[in-house]
């Protein structure tokens, strides 16, 4: 059984994430601990614990960390998954509260009581990470592995030179892959090939109380074809940890560009080494098929377990 702590920022494809998470027979959740990233932290702190309920975790903790940025402008991305950050998709509203704390010190006292033990599944803004690693270095010893959902080696989304989720705090991802840990970095290189197709659509649809979820969830990003859809980034990083053999995954120095006029939030990733101790090992490829398969026969799991 792995055990992983997602920090998160729900956002569409983060519930799918904690949906694919929930339903793995072979990963045990210890905790969940939100960022402000997606939408404001309250939002993704409401929509977390409402997925806790929704999703059966039972009493697994939800921790809320930071609102925005180490230095920065906060940057959102309301525009693609909604106001509320789950598109047109309502929850009931959850009957258990959020953890006391800051999800920094979750973080840091959850990998203290059990070293070597948690992988770190970090799919929304480094900001929470890097403020465990500053305020406890131990972390980067104790973390059984750092798995994220970030970056690119070749073009972004939010601009043309980052993706969301390092552009929204650069500082702190400049950290983290800093760190001095083998930061395993999916990036949208693979994630956009993880879309939701029509095909995949209609294999959603019959599970039943989980459908309600994923379906609307799906559909919100853009519209889903025979051939395309939208990408399911977040989940990529979930299904990582189910089943590394998915993914190809290069050796790489990854830095962050902070100060660029026109690349900030970018990952700028140096394939050759030159004698230099990689920081990272970067997805070149995803087997999207495969993806699939274990995503889908994952939800169906699931969802005969919720009714």
């Amino acid at each position: 059984m792995t055990k992983v702590l997602i920090d998160c920022d729900p956002g569409i494809d983060d519930a799918m994430a904690l949906a694919l998470a929930a339903g793995a027979p072979g990963l045990e959740i210890v905790a969940i601990t939100t960022v402000g990233g997606n939408v404001d932290l309250s939002l993704t702190t409401a929509n977390a614990l409402a997925l806790r309920e929704f999703l059966g975790l039972g009493d697994v903790p939800v921790t809320a960390g930071s609102s925005g940025a180490l230095l920065r402008r906060t940057v959102r991305a309301a525009a693609v998954h909604g106001e509320s950050g789950l598109g047109g998709v309502v929850l009931p509203a959850p009957s258990l509260t959020v953890a006391d704390g800051h999800a920094a010190d979750r973080i840091i006292d959850t990998l203290r009581a059990a070293p070597g033990e948690i992988t770190l599944v970090a799919i929304g803004p480094l900001t929470n990470i890097a403020l465990a690693v500053l305020r406890e270095p131990r972390v980067v010893e104790w973390a059984r592995d750092l798995v994220i959902m970030g970056g690119s080696f070749t073009r972004g989304n939010h601009n043309p030179a980052a993706e969301f989720n390092i552009l929204a705090d650069p500082e702190a991802a400049q950290i983290v892959f800093g760190a001095g840990w083998t930061v395993k970095m999916l990036g949208l290189d693979v994630t956009l090939t993880a879309t939701v197709t029509s095909g995949v659509l209609e294999r959603m649809r019959p599970l039943g109380r989980l459908a309600e979820l994923l379906v609307p969830a799906a559909q919100f990003y853009g519209e889903v074809t025979a051939d395309g859809g939208p990408a399911i980034h977040d989940a990529c990083a979930v299904a990582y940890v189910m089943d590394p053999s998915l993914v190809t995954q290069t050796p790489a120095v990854v830095n962050v560009e902070t100060i660029g006029e026109f690349t900030r939030g970018m990952t700028v990733v140096d394939f050759r080494l030159r004698d230099r101790q990689p920081n990272a090992l970067v997805a070149t490829g995803l087997d999207v098929t495969r993806f699939w398969e274990l995503v889908l026969g994952t939800y169906r799991e699931l969802a005969d377990r919720l009714g």
